[in-house]
């Protein structure tokens, strides 16, 4: 018989594990795109990542981590435009597949042609689909199965790993 004692033992453990999984900055899997993975074409050391990102940037970007909710401006954000790596300027949205999915972070339901790559990530102990920059591998968020129309897709993304280029005859 399963008694309290040994279901905060084995809560408590998993909490550990996830926590140091997170704290670690768990690394990207193998990457998966619908061209051919092959080498990033943007590799850099740490210490380059460190100097040429933002604090926040680089706590997404590379070490896989969250930025709080409702905390980038690009969730307001309703021009015409692309929104791109923050870690290597390509492109990977269109302001036209970005809809509000009342998360707290920007949300799309495609990313633009050849952009992305994916991974699974096992983070949260449950499998989830990573979403990453298929040039630079940088984190970007995770994709999932309840979007709206015509792809059905959520691309749950952190703004703080995005920059923003509105359409210049917009």
């Amino acid at each position: 018989m399963l008694n309290r004692r040994l279901l905060l033992t084995g809560v408590g453990a998993l909490a550990v594990v996830a926590g140091a999984r997170w704290l670690d900055g768990a690394s990207p899997g193998s990457l998966s795109a619908d061209a051919d993975a092959g080498p990033l074409e943007i590799q850099k050391s740490d210490s380059e990542w460190r100097r040429v990102l933002t604090k926040a940037q680089y706590e997404v970007l590379r070490l896989h981590r969250t930025e709080v909710p409702g905390s980038s401006p690009l969730n307001h954000e309703t021009r015409k435009g692309t929104f791109a790596c923050a870690g290597c300027d390509l492109p990977l949205f269109s302001s036209d597949a970005k809809y509000d999915s009342r998360t707290g972070w920007p949300s799309f339901y495609a990313p633009l042609t050849n952009a992305v790559a994916t991974s699974t990530d096992h983070l949260l102990l449950l499998p989830r689909t990573e979403v990453h920059c298929r040039r630079c591998g940088g984190h970007l968020g995770h994709v999932f199965n309840d979007g709206p129309p015509p792809t059905g897709l959520r691309y749950c993304i952190n703004g703080v790993a995005l920059n923003f280029a509105p359409d210049p005859t917009a």
